[in-house]
Protein backbone atom coordinates (compact mmCIF):
# COMPACT_ATOMS: atom_id res chain seq x y z
CA UNK A 1 0.00 0.00 0.00
CA UNK A 2 0.95 3.59 -0.48
CA UNK A 3 0.52 6.23 2.23
CA UNK A 4 -1.11 9.50 1.18
CA UNK A 5 -1.14 12.92 2.88
CA UNK A 6 -3.19 15.84 1.57
CA UNK A 7 -2.55 19.55 2.05
CA UNK A 8 -3.83 22.85 0.68
CA UNK A 9 -7.48 22.82 1.69
CA UNK A 10 -9.18 25.85 3.17
CA UNK A 11 -11.48 28.68 2.22
CA UNK A 12 -12.15 29.97 -1.27
CA UNK A 13 -14.57 32.39 -2.87
CA UNK A 14 -16.92 31.59 -5.71
CA UNK A 15 -15.04 32.12 -8.94
CA UNK A 16 -11.69 31.85 -7.24
CA UNK A 17 -8.99 29.17 -7.18
CA UNK A 18 -7.39 26.76 -4.75
CA UNK A 19 -4.72 24.10 -5.17
CA UNK A 20 -4.58 20.81 -3.32
CA UNK A 21 -1.49 18.66 -2.99
CA UNK A 22 -0.99 15.05 -2.00
CA UNK A 23 2.34 13.51 -1.08
CA UNK A 24 2.85 9.76 -1.33
CA UNK A 25 5.14 7.41 0.54
CA UNK A 26 5.74 3.78 -0.25
CA UNK A 27 7.94 1.63 -2.38
CA UNK A 28 5.72 1.48 -5.45
CA UNK A 29 4.11 4.91 -5.26
CA UNK A 30 5.02 5.80 -8.84
CA UNK A 31 3.21 2.74 -10.19
CA UNK A 32 -0.17 3.75 -8.85
CA UNK A 33 -2.89 5.66 -10.61
CA UNK A 34 -3.66 8.64 -8.37
CA UNK A 35 -6.63 10.88 -8.04
CA UNK A 36 -9.15 12.81 -5.96
CA UNK A 37 -12.59 12.09 -4.61
CA UNK A 38 -14.79 14.30 -2.47
CA UNK A 39 -17.64 14.02 0.00
CA UNK A 40 -20.01 16.85 0.70
CA UNK A 41 -22.05 16.89 3.88
CA UNK A 42 -24.99 14.53 3.57
CA UNK A 43 -23.86 13.12 0.24
CA UNK A 44 -22.03 10.04 -1.02
CA UNK A 45 -18.34 10.26 -1.78
CA UNK A 46 -17.83 10.97 -5.48
CA UNK A 47 -14.98 10.73 -7.95
CA UNK A 48 -13.40 14.02 -9.03
CA UNK A 49 -10.36 13.38 -11.21
CA UNK A 50 -7.43 11.00 -11.69
CA UNK A 51 -4.08 10.77 -13.47
CA UNK A 52 -2.18 7.71 -14.65
CA UNK A 53 1.06 6.48 -13.14
CA UNK A 54 3.14 8.03 -15.91
CA UNK A 55 1.27 11.32 -15.63
CA UNK A 56 0.19 11.26 -19.28
CA UNK A 57 -3.51 10.39 -19.05
CA UNK A 58 -6.18 12.12 -17.02
CA UNK A 59 -9.88 11.63 -16.48
CA UNK A 60 -12.25 14.02 -14.74
CA UNK A 61 -15.86 14.00 -13.64
CA UNK A 62 -18.22 15.99 -15.86
CA UNK A 63 -19.00 18.37 -12.99
CA UNK A 64 -15.39 19.59 -12.79
CA UNK A 65 -13.96 18.79 -16.21
CA UNK A 66 -13.69 22.38 -17.45
CA UNK A 67 -12.60 23.83 -14.11
CA UNK A 68 -10.28 21.42 -12.26
CA UNK A 69 -6.90 20.17 -13.47
CA UNK A 70 -5.27 17.05 -12.04
CA UNK A 71 -1.56 16.45 -12.43
CA UNK A 72 1.36 14.75 -10.77
CA UNK A 73 5.07 15.42 -10.48
CA UNK A 74 6.75 12.19 -11.54
CA UNK A 75 10.21 13.61 -10.90
CA UNK A 76 10.09 14.33 -7.17
CA UNK A 77 10.59 11.66 -4.54
CA UNK A 78 7.07 12.01 -3.14
CA UNK A 79 5.43 11.76 -6.57
CA UNK A 80 3.24 14.68 -5.54
CA UNK A 81 -0.31 14.82 -6.86
CA UNK A 82 -2.05 18.15 -7.48
CA UNK A 83 -5.58 19.36 -8.03
CA UNK A 84 -5.82 22.87 -9.45
CA UNK A 85 -9.33 24.05 -8.69
CA UNK A 86 -10.54 27.03 -10.75
CA UNK A 87 -13.91 28.69 -11.10
CA UNK A 88 -14.90 27.50 -7.65
CA UNK A 89 -18.58 27.09 -6.85
CA UNK A 90 -20.28 26.74 -3.45
CA UNK A 91 -21.26 23.19 -4.46
CA UNK A 92 -17.55 22.31 -4.56
CA UNK A 93 -17.55 22.53 -0.76
CA UNK A 94 -16.52 19.09 0.51
CA UNK A 95 -13.81 17.04 2.12
CA UNK A 96 -11.38 16.13 -0.63
CA UNK A 97 -9.59 12.80 -0.43
CA UNK A 98 -6.43 11.78 -2.20
CA UNK A 99 -6.66 8.26 -3.58
CA UNK A 100 -4.44 5.66 -5.20
CA UNK A 101 -5.19 2.56 -7.21
CA UNK A 102 -3.30 -0.30 -8.80
CA UNK A 103 -5.91 -0.20 -11.56
CA UNK A 104 -6.58 2.35 -14.32
CA UNK A 105 -7.87 5.88 -13.88
CA UNK A 106 -11.17 4.75 -15.41
CA UNK A 107 -11.47 1.98 -12.83
CA UNK A 108 -10.77 4.60 -10.16
CA UNK A 109 -13.75 6.60 -11.41
CA UNK A 110 -15.88 3.51 -10.77
CA UNK A 111 -14.61 3.13 -7.21
CA UNK A 112 -11.58 0.86 -7.56
CA UNK A 113 -9.45 2.53 -4.85
CA UNK A 114 -6.69 0.80 -2.86
CA UNK A 115 -5.44 3.61 -0.60
CA UNK A 116 -6.97 6.77 0.83
CA UNK A 117 -5.64 9.90 2.45
CA UNK A 118 -7.38 11.36 5.52
CA UNK A 119 -8.94 14.20 3.58
CA UNK A 120 -8.73 17.98 3.54
CA UNK A 121 -11.71 20.33 3.83
CA UNK A 122 -12.47 22.82 1.08
CA UNK A 123 -15.12 25.45 1.77
CA UNK A 124 -16.32 27.80 -0.97
CA UNK A 125 -18.31 30.88 -0.04
CA UNK A 126 -20.74 32.62 -2.41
Amino acid sequence: QVQLVESGGGWGQAGGSLRLSCAAAGRTRSAYSRGWCRRATGKEREFVAAVSGDGLRTYSAVSVKDRFIVSRDTDNAENTLYLEMNGLKPEDTAVYYCAASTDTIWAMSRGKIDSWGRGTLVTVSS
